[in-house]
């Protein structure tokens, strides 16, 4: 909490970090190029939000740090808000004055026009900071409902928005529905959402939200009976299972695909959470695996490299078992290494396979540059599931999901069942101290040895399928930066958490698919949600219980402060 003395000055400074923050989004392009964007039609766009959004944050933060009275509150809101509000119309002001686009190329007139709402420059200053300062006042005001209002409030807005920026992906889901369309085309105009659509997605997230406050469930299940529970549980995943069978029915090709890719990306984040997560070693050549698996795939089943070229289910024991011997191999000479130096070593192994695969040397048995065409696809013949029928022969992106599918429940399955055993207990010594876990009896050799060949096993996995989904594979396909993204998902979802590995992949992988509109600044919003997630969250969306008490051990065993008693009799009475 803030003394009254210096909330003022907190007040400015947090306004002024908000409106450092609007000027970083306008300088690389986002705001200008979301400008068209309409969540609400011809109420509001995405880059309009982007502009109002960082003022709304810090008037809030500012409010909920304030001990004040509510007027001397709202006064701080209106304050931040004014302060951010000076940071946009300094740029503004600047830009009439010096060409700022021989530094920012997005400084641009249509980026000014934006700001100032059209208006001519006096005006449209003045606009600014007003609407800048009744930001800040909501922001300040947000704080000051009841907690049910606001958390009612935020979810309504959030979701509105959300849908407002998704609406030609839902159109498109909705087009296949047939008659079923109508019941979503009236919400939506030309381009975002109408009003009618937005006060009756507010008027229903609202109240499904404020309903569901503070209802607990973890009081709803322990009234249940466990014939109650078990009932619950097999039910949820009956309901889950038909789900994920679905949905390349529902979905279509397009978003098939955004599915495939992430399914591949989660069955690699198993891996090498077993490697980095469980058994704590950083491998940043994790990519080798990945190509060892699919290039082995397209020399056994490419007729342009073999002359019988084997089936993929034929081939895939052979991609399984060069890419486990792979991880024996690279485990052999990093048996002592720790830390920066194992993370090094890693990074020249999986090098040292992309430039093998380049190189001319190899070129007539991976095919160097012009990689490796005409793989085989993986199939199984006609399955009828009651009406849908689902031909497997997996020549397209809807029919591959299901093998890539079947291939995340195995893994998933394996890595739950050895993250509690006494292999995987192992591991986690190994991850706390190693020196602790040796003299306790525990072979760091094979334990290691085991980590890299169960992670390279996955990995090869998941490059037999990438292969097969594209029919061929290049060198192109296996730069560094897939490790980096493999790493991300697993930092972003919890290390060592499995449920996290999911969470991780569709947030990193599956999320940029979706909103192709910020494809451009995609790594800059990688690097500000790491970022972001290692001050507010560091131990990840859905973190190991275990690691989420490491990182919050002092506040879990912080003592709590006692009131001290009243003495009945003051001081010098007797």
């Amino acid at each position: 909490m803030l003394r009254k003395s210096s909330i003022w000055v907190e007040a400015i400074r947090s306004g002024l970090i908000g409106g450092a923050v609007v000027l970083l989004l306008c300088l690389v392009g986002i705001v200008v190029t979301l400008g068209q964007k309409m969540i609400i039609s011809g109420v509001i766009s995405m880059g309009q939000i982007f502009v109002v959004a960082p003022i709304l944050f810090f008037a809030y933060a500012t409010a909920r740090r304030a001990t004040a009275k509510t007027v001397d509150t709202l006064l701080l809101g209106v304050l931040a808000g004014l302060s951010s509000g000076v940071i946009l119309a300094a740029l503004i002001g600047l830009g009439q004055v010096i060409n700022l686009r021989a530094m920012f190329i997005n400084a641009s007139p249509a980026l000014y026009k934006l700001l100032t709402f059209g208006l001519t420059l006096g005006p449209g200053i003045v606009l600014l900071l007003g609407i800048a300062a009744i930001t800040g006042l909501i922001g300040a005001a947000f704080h000051l409902l009841p907690a049910r209002i606001r958390s009612t409030l935020g979810q309504a807005i959030l979701w509105v928005t959300l849908i407002g920026l998704l609406r030609d992906l839902i159109m498109i889901i909705a087009q296949s529905w047939g008659k079923a369309a109508i019941l979503v085309e009236w919400m939506f105009a030309g381009s975002g959402l109408t009003l009618l659509g937005v006060i009756f997605l507010l008027v229903l997230i609202g109240g499904i939200t404020y309903w569901r406050y503070g209802r607990s469930r973890q009081t709803r299940v322990n009234k249940q009976s466990p014939k109650q529970k078990q009932w619950v549980r097999w039910g949820t995943l009956a309901v889950v299972a038909l789900i994920m069978i679905l949905l390349p029915r529902i979905l279509g090709v397009f978003f098939s695909d955004i599915l495939d890719n992430v399914g591949i990306y989660i069955l690699m984040g198993l891996g090498l959470n077993i490697v980095v997560g469980f058994a704590g070693l950083l491998d940043l050549g994790y990519v080798a695996f990945y190509a060892i698996g699919a290039y082995t795939m397209g020399i056994l089943t490419s007729p342009e490299l073999i002359a019988t070229p084997l089936t993929y289910w034929q081939a895939l024991p052979f991609a399984l078992g060069v890419a486990v011997l792979s991880g024996f191999v690279l485990g052999l000479p990093v048996l002592k290494m720790r830390g920066d130096y194992l993370a090094i070593v890693t990074l020249g192994f999986g090098e040292i396979v992309r430039l093998l695969v380049l190189s001319d040397w190899l070129r007539p048995w991976l095919g160097g540059t012009q990689g490796i065409q005409h793989i085989a696809h993986p199939a199984i013949g006609p399955l009828q599931l009651g009406s849908l029928q689902i031909y497997m022969d997996l020549g397209s992106q809807q029919t591959i999901y299901y093998v890539i599918l079947a291939g995340i429940a195995i893994a998933g399955f394996i890595a739950w069942r050895l993250k509690d055993s006494r292999l995987g207990r192992s591991w986690m010594a190994l991850r706390e101290d190693e020196d602790v876990a040796k003299a306790m009896g525990i072979n760091h050799v094979a334990t290691k040895l085991l980590a890299f060949m169960s992670g390279a096993f996955f990995a090869g996995l998941g490059g037999t399928l990438f292969a097969a989904k594209l029919s061929s594979t290049y060198p192109q396909s296996f730069q560094l930066l897939v490790s980096i993204n493999v790493l991300s998902l697993i930092i972003i979802g919890g290390m060592g958490s499995i449920p996290g590995v999911f969470v991780g992949g569709l947030v990193l992988m599956g999320l940029p698919e979706i909103l192709r509109e910020f494809a451009e600044y995609r790594y800059l919003m990688y690097g500000a949600l790491l970022v972001a997630m290692m001050l507010i969250r560091p131990e990840g969306l859905i973190p190991e219980t275990r690691r989420r008490l490491e990182l919050h051990e002092e506040k879990e065993l912080a003592p709590r402060e006692e009131p001290q008693p009243v003495l009945k009799n003051p001081a010098g009475r007797r």
